[in-house]
């Protein structure tokens, strides 16, 4: 059974870190791409940023770049969002998806975890 668990979320003040972790089982995890994806109350879901585990290449949104980091831990087959000098903006339930390439921005498996809360305070 596919499974990708996030943790990590939480309520931080304007200017603060915290950092996402997505716990993956139940695939190989070296054959997809793993993706941070995020959703706001009344908004779209939308994708945050990828990791290629074919080359460990990533791409972020531009309203992250130079705040956000994506990494992966292969031997814990867990991927990592750091994420530093947090707004009020970021604030969102956050998921990660297993993707056939940083390409998609739906999982493989068709369906979404339970997400983690971000919640940012002005």
């Amino acid at each position: 059974e596919v499974q990708l668990v996030e943790s990590g979320g939480g309520l931080v003040q304007a200017g603060g870190s915290l950092r996402l972790s997505c716990t993956t089982s139940g695939f190989s995890f070296d054959d997809y791409a793993i993706g941070w994806f995020r959703q706001a109350p009344g908004k779209e879901r939308e994708g945050v940023s990828c990791i290629s585990r074919s080359d460990n290449s990533t791409v972020y949104i531009d309203s992250v770049k130079g705040r956000f980091t994506i990494s992966s831990d292969n031997a814990k087959n867990t991927v990592y969002l750091q994420m530093n000098g947090l707004k009020p903006e970021d604030t969102a339930v956050y998921y990660c998806a297993a993707l056939f390439t940083c390409y998609y921005t739906k999982p493989f498996y068709g369906s979404w975890g339970q997400g983690t809360q971000v919640t940012v305070s002005s």
